[in-house]
């Protein structure tokens, strides 16, 4: 019973270690990527017509799903003896894997907001998807960003 209870802990310290050492990435419209640095980007200014909450998909970390694979595989190979504990490793690396990827996506999915911009010039609309951490709202005056892939909607 000892043996099993340190196996667990064993487990959940390495599934701690693991979450806590992947990197976190933000969709923010205040937060640039060290890619996104001293490149130009195109400044053009309008209003907004519509604001939508939305929710971002979490991303999924491969390295995290290879971890809840090889942890269920452990957890699994303790349950019976020869062959059955080969069986359990079997079913217990799937259902690790699988119970990583759907908990990354649900424990990172978060609020956006899809706001619709009329630009200023020739009246040309836009939508875009962005983390909802700035509040916007209709008829709000904003500049439009773009460059280096990405666009975003940041207040006047």
């Amino acid at each position: 019973m000892k043996h099993r209870l340190l196996q667990l802990g064993s487990i959940a310290l390495l599934a701690a270690g693991l979450a806590s050492g992947c990197a976190n990435t933000s969709d923010s419209g205040q937060i640039y990527s060290k890619e996104q640095m001293r490149q130009a980007h195109v400044v053009e200014f309008g209003q907004v017509i519509s604001v939508k909450n939305v929710l971002m998909e979490g991303n999924r970390n491969e390295l995290l799903t290879m971890g809840g694979t090889a942890l269920g595989g452990l957890a699994g190979s303790n349950v019976g003896k020869g062959s059955g504990a080969v069986a359990g490793a079997i079913v217990g690396a799937i259902a690790g894997g699988l119970a990583a990827q759907s908990a990354q996506q649900t424990l990172n999915t978060k609020p956006a907001l899809e706001i619709t911009v009329k630009l200023d010039n020739g009246g040309k609309m836009l939508s875009i998807v962005q983390e909802a951490d700035v509040p916007f709202s209709q008829g709000q005056r904003v500049r439009v960003l773009s460059g280096g892939g990405t666009t975003r909607v940041s207040p006047l």
